[in-house]
């Protein structure tokens, strides 16, 4: 078994818009078709996707198969849009995992109290085969910090495309 995170496709940024809400771009959509035609992921998987509609819509393009939506796939929630400043705000969350980098932001203990959970279930019910999961790129940081036992790659987060692929042996 091996884990696939897909970071969802390039958004339509909205900065008067909590990001959650953001639409997949129309003009990303070949670059996830592409990602769909690389052979990067696997032929046969259980797919599952955060509920956002930049991942949905991510998945929808990636596979013809069913795919589940798990709330707790959702990224860390921030009732904001943009901050100019997001990537410092991102380090904050990491460095100070219990407290709001950013007002309305929630700290990334949290986010990892509930996609942790979600994901061993996820694990524990399919572990025979390979998994997809399509989410968002600080989540998936902290989900392979966790699964791992390292410290969150920082600077891979600050490299990842939209759509990317990380993989979780």
């Amino acid at each position: 078994m091996t884990l696939f995170l897909v970071r969802h496709g390039r958004p339509l940024v909205d900065p008067t818009r909590p990001a959650a809400e953001w639409e997949l771009d129309p003009t990303a959509y070949d670059d996830v078709w592409a990602l769909r035609v690389s052979g990067r992921l696997p032929e046969l998987a259980a797919w599952f996707c955060s509920p956002e509609p930049k991942a949905t819509q991510t998945a929808q393009l990636l596979t013809d198969a069913g795919v589940g939506i798990l709330d707790e796939l959702r990224e860390q929630e921030r009732d904001t849009g943009w901050h100019a400043d997001f990537e410092d705000c991102v380090r904050r969350a990491f460095a100070d995992p219990d407290t709001a980098a950013a007002p309305g932001w929630e700290p990334i203990a949290a986010t990892r109290d509930r996609l942790l959970p979600a994901v061993r279930r996820v694990l524990d019910v399919h572990g025979d085969q390979d998994v997809v999961l399509v989410g968002h790129g600080t989540a998936w940081t902290l989900l392979v910090a966790e699964l791992t036992g390292r410290p969150p790659d920082l600077a891979r987060w600050a490299e990842m495309a939209m759509p990317d692929v990380l993989v979780v042996p």
